[in-house]
């Protein structure tokens, strides 16, 4: 079997998402997963005895040469294929499969010579190529397996006969077909008027193209005047597309039996590549077809560790009192049934305890003590210790995080992906319905097992952090667990019957703006969600301005037609976005309603690596995406109120605390002056941007000037600008000019963190959190811009969730340290909202202003508003 490399991965290339495939170091890979699992089957479904791969060496070759147009005009490759290359052969050479390029030749030429070879040495011959002139190849010895556009899941398997059956002429005459015809791909235009039946018909009647040329004359019509005039295409194109099969290899058809796979290299390779599922197939075809066991398998490498199974008390106690004194951190697994604590996983370096009663008293002291405890995705069994009357105390330090910290753009889901990319090694995964897996009678306990990689993996992790991020893991992120798992534990109470009526009246207002819409459109009742429908009443009923064009025709989008309702007014569109504005406050309603336990509260899960920013992510449900500035919004907030017997709920929050950061990042006397002299700071800086005294700014200036400032932390353009305010781009950029004619070091910052964050590959926080930016250094100029975007954002909005972060840890010990029964509640962006015990409104108050103004030190004070109230709505500010 010999592959034509470039030609396969190209197709897996574009097949496979680019953006779904993207290693930690910010490697696409798609190609490179799509070859090898096109492979794989290939090797399944063939099983060849000998097997090569051929590459291109470089886009010049002896083609080139002869007709400087060959391929010319063809798309530039796109910048995400870049690189993949080398990696495949990389793993193509640890899987032991033989890989070729020459430069100066097409791998084309190497698979004809190859195949000529092969079938001189007695071989069948498989050629796998999506370049039709590989059809040339086929005889009665070789066949060419012609990939569909769904790979090689759908091969056309051309045999002389099937060449025939396709295309009236027999493989060796196809090069004379194609020379006529042209080839577009390769930029060799045919004969005008000759097409494939034409020139079918003429190899049948004169035997071939060197006949035709001899019988020119005979050539009837306009088609024949046609070949006479362009006969010099074909006579080039038959020589540019004749595969040499005498091109000198250093391997021949008899060195390229199948090797062995190597597991080592691929375990390396593939662990780089983060490809988890093709390294198992990879690994289990070499255990099948090598008869060499993967010893790559976490088991293996768990084999010399002792398992001190039913370990307790006295037992327990020596355990952790050896770690202790050889200072080696834990790791630590739970295993529940139904909610229910069954056992628990200690492992040091060599030993794994397991403990099977959860009322031991060595393990419960040990477990609210502070010792370093590994543990994966720690906080959901945090929660369920506490469920189990468990207290887990301080240094819960969770591989989960360190690799998110590491790669914030692809943190591990499973604990096995942890290992496979911090260790190299495949873990083995239990079944999802069982509690742990049984290879045999005597293999470990999977949660014995987890534990000791738990530890291993965790601490690889933590070393590969920069100085900056491990602090970040060690002051910020590892001591929010606790607090967040008891916020998540503890839920907010919910006024189920406001929520239920606040669903019923938006339900009657969706109703009638869809009435409403229907009206203006003369009573036809459409889909008001289907984007087909949409298009056809706004482009064809009410001929409107077409908006930007999709792969489904005009767009619809909210951004779409928010433009096209300021360029062409109309009630149809009025209708419709309150509708849609309605219908989605409506889902968000429902989804509140629904996720309301029988205890009355909700009980939201925050993500800690739910973005790349370190932002707190909020799921099931989402409580950081309900609208603040809208009525709607704040009477949804307030249905989240005090439990009975509390005083009520206290909410604090930093004030501009974005800007604020900006101002300190960047040294800006002027900004840095706004915020100290204590005024309205979006007046001051109005006032040295327009030239006016600060009681002359008007409201539209103040607004411009809010605006354009936050705008700023996110890269906005003046053309971004220019929409947001409604005004032309000649005077957002006019603006923005004068702002930063004003506040210079802010422009220099923001042009600064970019050229530094592309020379390094990544930004930082004031802390130290990085977050890595590969496509920086893009030539897809679309990839640059966005990264571009994201870097300047970057070590704003990640310091500020810093910040947050900090303000929680430090309010949480300091009520604990003062004994408030009070509680937090929840984090919403840079808000805290607590419920206050009776009799502590004015302690807690002074409190969180003091522990969150004093959460960093900053060239800016940190500003801190709080507000009280029954109810999340009326404790705002």
């Amino acid at each position: 079997m010999v592959i034509d490399g470039h030609s396969l991965a190209f197709r897996a290339f574009f097949a496979l998402p680019v953006d779904s495939f993207v290693n930690a170091e910010g490697q696409h890979t798609n190609a490179i997963h799509g070859f090898i699992s096109m492979l794989l089957s290939l090797l399944r479904d063939h099983n060849p005895s000998h097997i090569a791969v051929a590459f291109d060496a470089g886009s010049t070759s002896f083609r080139t040469r002869e007709y400087s147009e060959y391929k010319a005009g063809r798309d530039e490759t796109p910048p995400e294929f870049r690189g993949q290359i080398e990696l495949l052969q990389e793993a193509l050479d640890a899987m032991g499969i033989v890989w070729m390029q020459k430069p100066d030749f097409e791998a084309d030429d190497i698979l004809a010579t190859l195949a000529h070879q092969g079938e001189n040495e007695g071989f069948d011959v498989l050629v796998v190529s999506g370049d039709r002139d590989a059809i040339q190849l086929v005889n009665e010895q070789t066949t060419l397996l012609y990939p569909s556009v769904q790979g090689v899941s759908k091969l056309t398997r051309y045999t002389p006969e099937a060449v025939f059956e396709k295309y009236g002429v027999y493989p060796q005459q196809y090069s004379d077909l194609a020379a006529m015809v042209g080839e577009k791909a390769d930029n060799l235009p045919g004969v005008p008027k000759v097409g494939p039946k034409t020139a079918a018909k003429w190899i049948a009647q004169f035997g071939g193209l060197k006949e035709i040329l001899e019988h020119e004359d005979e050539l009837t019509g306009k088609v024949g005047e046609s070949f006479r005039e362009h006969r010099d295409n074909a006579i080039r194109n038959r020589k540019l597309n004749e595969l040499l099969r005498d091109v000198e290899l250093q391997s021949h058809p008899r060195d390229l039996a199948i090797q062995p796979i190597n597991v080592d290299e691929v375990r390396d390779v593939f662990t780089r590549l983060q490809f988890r599922t093709l390294q198992d197939r990879v690994l289990k075809l070499a255990t099948e077809r090598d008869g060499a066991i993967a010893t790559a398998n976490a088991e293996s490498a768990f084999d010399a560790v002792t398992v001190l199974d039913n370990c307790a008390g006295d037992q327990l106690q020596q355990f952790l009192d050896d770690a202790a004194a050889s200072k080696h951190e834990l790791g630590l697994a739970f295993g529940f049934h139904d909610g229910t604590l069954i056992e628990v996983a200690i492992a040091d370096e060599t030993r794994v305890a397991i403990v099977r009663d959860g009322n031991d008293s060595v393990l419960r002291t040990w477990l609210a003590g502070d010792s370093i405890k590994w543990c994966f995705n720690a906080k959901p069994d945090f929660k369920r210790c506490l469920d189990n009357g468990l207290t887990l105390g301080a240094n819960l330090y969770d591989g989960q995080l360190a690799a998110f910290l590491d790669n914030p753009a692809s943190p591990p889901k499973r604990l096995a992906e942890l290992v496979q990319r911090y260790l190299g090694e495949t873990l083995p995964e239990s079944d999802a319905n069982t509690l742990d897996v049984q290879v045999d009678a005597d293999a470990p306990a999977q949660l014995a097992v987890d534990a000791w990689f738990t530890r291993r993996a965790g601490i690889a992790a933590m070393a590969r952090l920069s100085a900056g991020s491990r602090d970040v893991f060690t002051t910020i992120e590892t001591p929010l667990i606790p607090i967040l798992g008891t916020m998540e534990h503890t839920g907010i109470q919910i006024d189920r019957d406001l929520l239920q009526e606040l669903a019923s009246e938006q339900s009657r207002k969706v109703s009638a703006y869809a009435e409403e819409a229907f009206a203006a459109i003369g009573g036809e009742q459409i889909n008001l969600a289907s984007p087909k429908q949409l298009q056809r009443v706004l482009f064809e009923t009410l001929d409107m301005p077409k908006t930007r064009r999709t792969k489904t025709g005009y767009s619809t989008d909210a951004a779409a037609l928010e433009e096209l309702e300021l360029k062409s007014p109309h009630p149809f569109l009025g209708a419709l976005r309150n509708h849609r504005d309605a219908s989605k406050l409506g889902q968000m309603i429902e989804t509140l309603v629904k996720a309301t336990g029988d205890d009355h509260r909700i009980h939201t899960t925050y993500l800690q690596t739910g973005a790349a920013t370190g932002r707190l992510a909020s799921t099931d449900p989402n409580l950081q995406n309900i609208p603040i500035r809208s009525a709607e919004g704040q009477r949804i907030r307030g249905a989240f109120v005090a439990t009975p017997g509390f005083d009520g709920l206290l909410t604090a929050d930093y004030s501009q605390i974005e800007m604020r950061i900006m101002a300190h990042l960047s040294g800006d006397e002027s900004l840095i002056e706004a915020f100290n002299s204590g005024e309205d700071t979006h007046r001051f800086v109005g006032s040295k941007v327009f030239g006016v005294a600060p009681d002359e700014v008007t409201p539209a200036m103040r607004s411009k000037v809010k605006a354009m400032s936050y705008g700023l932390v996110y890269g906005l353009s003046a053309f971004g600008l220019s929409k947001q305010l409604g005004v032309d781009v000649a005077e957002a950029k006019a603006l923005m000019n004068g702002y930063f004619e004003r506040f210079g070091k802010v422009r220099d910052y923001l042009r600064d963190s970019v050229a530094k964050a592309r020379e390094t590959g990544y930004t930082e926080t004031i802390f130290g959190r990085r977050r890595p930016f590969p496509d920086l250094n893009s030539t897809n100029r679309l990839a640059r811009q966005n990264a571009e975007r994201a870097a300047l954002n970057a070590p704003i909005q990640g310091s500020a969730a810093d910040i947050i972060k900090l303000a929680s840890i430090r309010v949480d010990a300091r009520m604990r340290a003062e004994n408030l029964q009070s509680r937090l509640l929840l984090q919403v962006h840079d808000e805290l909202v607590f419920e206050v015990a009776p009799g502590e409104y004015d302690q807690l108050e002074l409190l969180a202003r003091e522990e969150m103004a004093s959460a960093t030190t900053l060239s800016v004070p940190l500003d801190v508003s709080v507000g009280r109230g029954d109810n999340w709505e009326t404790a705002g500010h």
